[in-house]
């Protein structure tokens, strides 16, 4: 179970892939570092990934928000020699439509793809959803489709991208990484790593071969055949750091390279970092789905401010930008550096107001959405067979 430990009279932090919860301070990043055992990107890094890119580091990066790794140096030392590298990034499809915070591995894995023209795979874990959620398997296939739809609006390019559902893809070469590493990783470890309880049913505890194995290059023949030292980098938020710390220990006893990681910050709810975004209360969330009139309700009513009570007060003492989530999103989605440091700057010394700064949010995200809407509403049914079919990527290193 990964939990951060607690001082006197603070509430426990827990981060895994099913469950984040933070105290009243929100996630503490250096102590899951720490404890996680990854390491920080930082200047140095993000300076180099541009310089090897020839285009400037996407905001993600530039603002940390992409902010830890594990082994991204040897990614960037082979790239540098010539070599290349595959991505793998995934999604569980639990929902009929994703909110913002399942786009941004998305939206930074596509620009990591058009950056270094590299390969990507991307894993929609239905039979995951169908563990842990009350979900028929059929449901959940439903979902990986409408999912992948998502996914494919948002830009990514059918002659590098192979989406697969484990529903439809598992067995041969992948079904026979599984059982390797399942074989190297014993009960009381994986109760180690992810918390289960002798209360969970076996299907949880056999579950994380199925997202740990993508890693490996040989699990996919008609991609990477003759090619099983192939290295793997994986976009990813911190809570699905467990599943390939796994994934790390067991790749060199069965032959295989380790994957590299690029993880990210948590995307907050609306409420705030100590609220989850849940998919039972729309109200919590930005959805892709979502309208101009909705999203503008959701952030002037839901959209937690850092302001002051009074604009007497606001003027005098000044937003705190560590709690206000306006100024969390507009980190996220605007593009313009200058534009957002002047809104941070005159909202935290109390010349911008709250609800000039919603204002702005309002705007930049029903562009996002608005955009998304009309992608997603390009994406046909053969489209989606397209990325999902079986065969070699016409210009996987192009």
């Amino acid at each position: 179970m990964s939990v951060v430990g607690k001082e006197e009279g603070e509430e426990q932090q827990v981060v895994n892939p099913w469950e984040v919860s933070a105290g009243k301070g929100g996630i503490d990043y250096d102590k899951l570092v720490d404890q996680f055992g990854c390491q920080r990107l930082d200047d140095a890094l993000v300076a180099r990934v541009a310089r090897l890119t020839a285009r400037p580091p996407h905001r993600f990066l530039r603002r940390g928000l992409f902010f830890a790794h594990r082994d991204l140096n040897e990614i960037l030392d082979l790239y540098e020699r010539g070599e290349r590298f595959y991505l793998y990034t995934g999604r569980g499809p639990s929902s009929e439509a994703l909110h913002l915070g399942h786009l941004i591995p998305f939206m930074f894995t596509k620009y990591l793809q058009d950056a270094f023209k590299v390969p990507l795979v991307i894993q929609l874990t239905d039979d995951e959803k169908f563990l842990w959620k009350n979900l028929t398997v059929e449901e959940s296939k439903r979902l990986a489709r409408e999912n992948a739809k998502d996914i494919i609006a948002c830009g990514f390019d059918v002659e590098r991208t192979f989406i697969f559902s484990d529903f439809n893809y598992v067995g041969g070469a992948f079904y026979e990484n599984m059982v390797k590493v399942a074989r190297c990783v014993t009960y009381n470890k994986v109760v180690g790593i992810f918390g289960f309880s002798p209360e969970d049913h076996i299907g949880k505890i056999s579950f994380p071969p199925v997202q740990a194995v993508p890693s490996f290059p040989s699990s996919f023949p008609h991609l990477f055949s003759g090619n099983d030292q192939l290295r793997c980098l994986i976009p990813c938020a911190i809570d699905q750091d467990p599943y390939f710390r796994m994934t790390r220990d067991v790749a060199p006893r069965i032959g295989y390279q380790k994957p590299s990681l690029i993880e990210s910050r948590f995307f907050p709810a609306l409420q705030g970092e100590n609220t989850k975004m849940s998919a039972s209360d729309p109200n919590s969330a930005i959805y892709v789905t979502d309208s101009v009139k909705e999203i503008k309700t959701k952030v002037n009513k839901y959209a937690f401010s850092g302001g002051q009570d009074s604009i007497e007060l606001h003027r005098k003492l000044g937003a705190n930008l560590d709690v206000d989530v306006p100024i969390k999103y507009l980190n996220f989605f605007l593009e313009d550096d200058n534009e957002l440091e002047h809104i941070k700057k005159e909202y935290k010394e109390g010349r911008m107001l709250t609800g000039e700064v919603k204002q702005r949010l309002v705007a930049v995200l029903s562009e996002l959405v608005a955009r998304h809407q009309r992608a997603r509403a390009q994406v046909t049914e053969e489209m989606v067979d397209a990325f999902m079919a079986v065969r070699p990527l016409p210009n996987m290193f192009g």
